[in-house]
């Protein structure tokens, strides 16, 4: 592409920080938690149509995805969770590209504890503040202030994009999945999650789990005579950091191996007991597993039960009352795309181009839509953007403007280099 094409659309970048600012406060400042997603995305549609974007906007039913409930669960609703893409046609003889998004977020929490207010979009020296302001609500308007840097600059594009503005990505991809059933199909996907503008081209995986320990009752005053489900989970629980600590030992991967912990087990939630003087008996504990990239996640699965039943079986009680393992939620199966593949060099190059150094390759640790994209859409997919993912789901979430903007030019020109320019 031409260094001067491409430095006409930096300066239209610049030029419109401003609305990039204006456009990602309006989407923060709308509530989204997961299940809650038909406000913001009816700002989203708006802002598509504002740009003159093709618009596909719908509702993805349950009968749809119960072949794959494995992968994303089954939801709490189904109404009023559109999943919108916008699409920008080109001119014909490139490749196309699909831009995603989730707009859900995690609950934000007691709002005492934020200093702006988890909705507030506040905006302080090159930070701005609010739940999904990074995870990842910035990403999507890094693709919208592409686009319009491009059709300021003048430039047309000769592939397709589509701008896929999807919902349930935070408890296992039920928007995502509804965009592939939908058809949306590209030549290569992009996702901009929070990844310090590294190029993640792998991503770890979380089977997502319910564990249910029985014991037994009786009065706080006759301990003795009860089984407290709580102290029977104990060993279950150890035996599983000792798990955990075996696999990050014995198990490599080229993208992990630099990480102190990166198959992380952790529970999440743990529910036990009715009454304080009341001997507990029964304990759910609710959490995940992780595991890398290349693991089968069915035979991962039984590694997990197995270990478990296995602790269960040493205990006179647990062998008698054997604690029950459920695979709850959508299950993240780990992916990736090869480094030297096409798309991630493009991704390498316009990051490059904008920064004059390459970016990191890396792996993600977490599950993400990466997954869905690769595994059952069949498209090559990875992941790069602004924010910083240790700061996602906390009080106080925000993200850099700088970086956003830098990950808008990198966007910007991936797109002339993916798409071609007519």
């Amino acid at each position: 592409m031409a260094d001067d094409k491409l430095q006409r659309v930096f300066e239209e970048i610049d030029n419109s920080r401003e609305r990039t600012i204006a456009d990602l406060q309006s989407i923060v400042q709308i509530p989204s938690v997961t299940g809650d997603e038909g406000a913001v995305q009816a700002r989203v549609e708006q802002m598509f149509a504002e740009r003159g974007l093709e618009i596909d906007r719908w509702e993805t039913s349950r009968e749809e995805t119960e072949p794959y409930f494995e992968h994303v669960g089954d939801q709490p609703r189904y109404d009023g969770r559109p999943n919108v893409v916008g699409i920008r046609k080109g001119s014909g003889g490139g490749k196309s590209i699909m831009l995603n998004a989730h707009v859900d977020t995690v609950d934000p929490g007691d709002p005492s504890f934020w200093t702006y207010g988890p909705h507030s979009g506040h905006v302080d020296g090159d930070l701005l503040y609010g739940r999904g302001s990074c995870d990842m609500k910035g990403g999507l308007v890094t693709y919208l202030a592409a686009l319009d840097a491009l059709q300021a600059a003048g430039i047309e594009l000769a592939g397709d994009v589509q701008i896929a503005s999807t919902v349930g990505e935070e408890d296992g991809g039920f928007g995502a999945l509804g965009t592939i059933l939908r058809g949306h199909r590209a030549d290569a996907v992009l996702i901009t999650e929070p990844t310090k503008l590294a190029a993640i081209v792998a991503q770890g995986g979380s089977a997502v789990c319910r564990l249910t320990v029985t014991g037994k009752s009786a009065h706080g005053a006759m301990r003795n005579s009860g089984v407290s489900a709580i102290e029977k989970f104990i060993p279950i629980f150890q035996d599983l950091m000792a798990f955990e600590a075996e696999r990050n030992e014995q198990l490599s991967h080229p993208l992990y191996d630099h990480m102190e912990n990166k198959i992380p087990i952790s529970f999440g939630t743990l529910h036990a007991g009715d009454w304080q003087s009341t001997v507990p008996e029964t304990l759910v504990a609710e959490g995940r597993v992780g595991l890398l990239p290349g693991e089968d996640m069915k035979d991962f699965q039984e590694q997990v039960r197995q270990r478990i039943m296995a602790v269960a079986e040493a205990d006179p009680w647990m062998r008698d009352h054997p604690p029950k393992l459920e695979w709850v939620s959508g299950q993240f199966s780990p992916a990736e795309t090869k480094p030297d593949e096409p798309f991630p060099q493009a991704v390498i190059g316009a990051h490059e181009r904008v920064t004059g150094e390459k970016p990191s390759i890396e792996g993600a640790p977490y599950g993400a839509d990466m997954r869905l994209f690769i595994e059952i859409g069949g498209m090559p997919c990875l992941m790069y953007g602004a924010g910083d993912v240790a700061v996602a789901h906390q009080n106080d979430e925000h993200i850099s403007i700088t970086d956003l903007q830098t990950a808008t030019k990198t966007v910007a020109a991936l797109l002339m280099d993916w798409c071609g320019t007519r």
